[in-house]
């Protein structure tokens, strides 16, 4: 039987709140969505890496280094709905979501939650790392997924989950949920689905969109990530993306 093909799309906003123009921050010579866009060519068993993008600085700065950058509408709300816009026009089986500000991306990560889905035991998946540190539980920059026995997340949630009523266990890491990191494997047919489903009240309290899956009945794999890797959302996130590619 042949290998499905894959295609990695990483959406990249030119715009940002936190971080104004993040994506074309400079980290150690390289603009991050290059960081980005290496880190996911690194990943085995892909096809296809592809920047999907709102702004021809963008599509620019990715055609200079000698990748592959496509226009997509100003209108779309998500890096999801970009994903969608650029399935909707090719034949791949399956596509990967990778955020544009993850320049510290584990290839490893991506591979296991891939093989999910092309095992036909998900038709969605992403990874979680351990939590590590109990702190992190009371975070609410931090995502927490809780995952059964057979690999499917539980829930999604920015609060401690699950509720321990008195201290926390001392066998914490048994019960602990996982960190979740923001990349998702989708066959094309979940992921033009779930870019077409209606957000949800899940979705709008936690401000999680992947909580619209589960909401709706679809099961997402979740494959175990060696470690937690540190997103760009803020300049103090940057520095810290800056001092690790330097090791």
């Amino acid at each position: 039987m042949a290998q499905q093909s894959v295609c990695i799309v990483i959406p990249a906003r030119l715009g940002s709140t936190r971080l104004p123009e993040k994506a074309l921050a400079d980290i150690n010579g390289k603009p991050m969505i290059q960081h980005v866009y290496e880190r996911a060519k690194k990943v085995k068993g892909v096809d296809k890496v592809v920047v999907a993008t709102d702004h021809q600085r963008i599509v620019d700065a990715v055609s200079k280094f000698g990748g592959e950058a496509l226009m997509t509408p100003e209108t779309l709300n998500s890096g999801t709905d970009r994903v969608a816009f650029v399935a909707r026009s090719r034949s791949e089986a399956i596509f990967v979501n990778v955020q544009g500000d993850e320049p510290l991306l584990d290839p490893v990560s991506v591979e296991r939650s891939l093989e999910l889905v092309r095992s036909g035991r998900f038709s969605m998946a992403t990874p979680a790392a351990p939590l590590g540190d109990e702190g992190l539980l009371k975070n609410p920059n931090v995502v927490k997924v809780l995952v059964a026995a057979d690999s499917r997340a539980v829930y999604f949630s920015r609060f401690p989950i699950p509720y321990s009523r008195g201290a926390v266990p001392s066998d914490f890491a048994q019960v602990a949920p996982r960190h979740h990191l923001g990349v998702y494997v989708y066959t094309r047919e979940t992921l033009l689905k779930f870019a077409s489903l209606p957000p949800t009240p899940w979705e709008a309290g936690e401000s999680l969109e992947q909580l619209r899956a589960l909401f709706h009945g679809i099961p997402i794999g979740v494959a175990f990530a060696d470690r937690a890797t540190v997103g760009v959302d803020t300049h103090e996130d940057l520095e810290i993306a800056r001092r690790a590619m330097l090791v």
